[in-house]
């Protein structure tokens, strides 16, 4: 089950060459696109070319970078977040283009806004988080909604909307809060918080002392993420548009290989470590439980594991708290197919929990940590180690459930 890697990156990356392509690579995505663009790895700009402009768009102004930001789309400036840390603060001014509240109901009907108090871009994915002075009773609510909000322009020649427009709300995602232990699942907790994630993609932080909410974040995929945004309404979600499947009758193991994995772990400020996987393949003989097993990173090639330092942990901040949730972060994982079209994008909380065994990798003497996702689309293994103060990541397989892809390209596995 071999594998051609991209290779795995560490820390944030700043506008070189490889986050160039994944700029390109991101908007594609975001605009629910076939990846046109050159994925990160390829060709390197001369350095005698960069060594001649010391001066970079990064080191204007900020009052400069936000009226050239303005003329860009909301596909572009979600995209431009990925850049650096600076262009993130900046592409999130709710003044440029879209932003997403959350919106509370309770038993009676009424509505509880809480504005973004954090927006982090990442590679493939955009973490938004929630905190406020004060929440409304757990017990009282019945749905939790995620917006996506745009000004209504009532000035064209107005590039800055002013604070009486109107707003237009899409709804992206909407979490039913009736019975939260059941639609729940704890994955960690510090001496304070008790986080819980909610399918899809949301983190609930609630205080250990009481049931109250401490605070909501959010990680957003960038796949058809600008039409979910802005193209639904306040009341129901926007349809994304039903896949065609390609019946190839050349190839006989059609859906079985040429498949494209981008997997990044972060928390809601920093990357964990970054990387790509080509021509990912299943024999017939891997198909089993209803799924395509794809094996990325094999736990007996000691050549294919990947190191990278730092402790994984999760930040959080309210206004008189703060603290780091360790073996919790967030994980974007992007598939395409063979022609390069998104097959399976998701963006999750994950935890990273000891393993019951002990470790089949004699090479390492420190505690063996496993992370495990599923959904009805497919699942994700990775097996970490801990060693010399850093980890190793030995075991990295991913799943691709046959029903869909079976629907994708018309088979019969």
């Amino acid at each position: 089950m071999g594998s051609e890697t991209d290779g795995f990156a560490s820390g944030r990356k700043r506008m070189d060459d490889g986050t160039l392509s994944q700029y390109l690579y991101s908007k594609s995505l975001a605009q629910g696109q076939t990846c046109k663009y050159k994925k990160p790895g390829g060709r390197k700009f001369p350095q005698q070319l960069l060594s001649k402009h010391p001066l970079s768009v990064e080191s204007l102004p900020a009052e400069i970078l936000v009226k050239i930001f303005s003329y860009l789309d909301v596909a572009s400036l979600l995209c431009a977040g990925c850049v650096s840390k600076r262009f993130s603060l900046i592409a999130s001014d709710k003044s440029l283009g879209v932003h997403w509240i959350v919106v509370l109901k309770d038993k009676s009907g009424k509505e509880f806004v809480v504005e973004p108090t954090g927006v982090h871009f990442h590679d493939t994915s955009v973490t938004v988080s929630w905190t406020a002075a004060f929440w409304p009773n757990l017990s009282s609510l019945t749905a939790l909604q995620i917006h996506g909000v745009t000004w209504v322009h009532l000035d064209p020649s107005s590039k800055v909307p002013k604070k009486n427009w109107p707003r237009r709300r899409s709804l992206v995602t909407e979490y039913d809060l009736t019975n939260l232990k059941a639609v729940s699942v704890p994955i960690a907790s510090d001496k304070l918080i008790q986080l819980s994630c909610l399918t899809p993609g949301l983190l609930m932080a609630l205080w250990k002392e009481g049931v109250g909410i401490t605070f909501v974040m959010a990680c957003l995929h960038y796949y058809h993420l600008l039409e979910r945004s802005t193209l639904g309404s306040a009341t129901s979600q926007y349809q994304l548009p039903p896949h065609q499947p390609l019946l190839d009758d050349i190839d006989p193991d059609c859906g079985l290989h040429g498949y494209y994995l981008h997997i990044e772990l972060h928390n809601n400020e920093e990357s964990f470590m970054s990387g790509g996987f080509r021509n990912l393949f299943c024999k017939r003989d891997y198909i089993q439980n209803g799924y395509l097993r794809l094996t990325a990173i094999s736990y007996k090639k000691t050549s294919e594991h990947t190191a990278f330092s730092g402790r994984v942990g999760l930040s959080w901040k309210t206004d008189g708290f703060e603290g780091k949730v360790q073996n919790c972060c967030l994980m974007d994982v992007t598939v395409l197919d063979d022609e390069e079209k998104p097959f399976w994008c998701v963006s999750t909380p994950v935890s990273l929990r000891p393993s019951a065994n002990s470790s089949v990798c004699y090479d390492y003497t420190g505690q063996s940590l496993n992370l495990h996702y599923c959904d009805a689309e497919g699942k994700i293994h990775m097996v970490l180690e801990w060693e010399a103060d850093q980890y190793y990541l030995t075991n990295l397989v991913l799943y691709l459930s046959t029903d869909k892809v079976n629907n994708w390209f018309g088979t019969n596995y």
